[in-house]
């Protein structure tokens, strides 16, 4: 099971509120907070490491407690509980985590025009055929930011990051048909669901399949 939580950031505008929060959380994620030089990045670090802390309640864990080492590609795992995956995201004014028992990756964007010039260099020929086969600029801009983001989660899913070639996998995105990825970097399933609930966002999760696996979203706001 996938389970996928988000938090708003704005509140820790409040210098006071923000201090307090910041003192619940690990060394590691203190010092990455502290490092970053914009204000409103800070805010979306410290809602990365609240969100995750929430989430490792249901383990009967607290992230302050929690000691990391990071993969070939950086990306990060807890030293204790390598069987516990997590994924961090953020952007604009929310910062989501989502956790569980497969290796999972998750994405979320604020929505912005004129980006289509992204799609043009990034995205596959199949990929950009279903961005702009929709019928006004509206919903292209969705579509894009909607295979934007799945292509995010699917690259961390793997632990690679942007060491994978945007163009060397494809969002299959057919109608009335499940949502796959095809990929050649490995013998693995992947499994996608996405999120366009938090107005003006868009937001995916994408995790190594099991027959059992699911994923939803919850909203959580401390």
């Amino acid at each position: 099971m996938i389970y996928t939580y988000y938090i708003g950031v704005t509140q820790f505008e409040d210098k006071a509120l923000f201090q307090e929060k910041l003192r619940l959380l690990s060394p590691y994620r203190q010092q990455k907070t502290a490092q970053l030089k914009q204000e409103k990045d800070k805010y979306r670090s410290l809602g990365a490491g609240l969100v995750l802390d929430y989430a490792l309640k249901e383990y009967g864990l607290r992230e302050r407690h929690m000691e990391y080492v990071l993969g070939k590609w950086g990306k990060p795992s807890f030293k204790e509980y390598p069987e516990i995956y997590f994924s961090l995201s953020h952007s604009g004014a929310y910062a989501v985590c989502s956790i569980g028992e497969n290796p999972v990756g998750n994405d979320i964007e604020r929505i912005r025009q004129g980006r289509l010039k992204v799609a043009d260099r990034f995205f596959t020929e199949e990929e950009l055929a279903f961005v702009y086969d929709a019928q006004d600029e509206e919903e292209i801009t969705q579509r894009m930011f909607r295979i934007w983001t799945m292509k995010e989660s699917f690259l961390k899913v793997t632990g690679r990051g942007m060491q994978l070639p945007l163009h060397g996998f494809s969002i299959v995105m057919e109608e009335g048909k499940v949502i796959q990825v095809r990929q050649r970097f490995d013998d693995e399933t992947y499994a996608m669901k996405e999120y366009g609930d938090i107005p003006g966002y868009r937001a995916a999760v994408c995790f190594q399949a099991a027959k059992e696996a699911a994923a939803h979203m919850e909203q959580v706001m401390l």
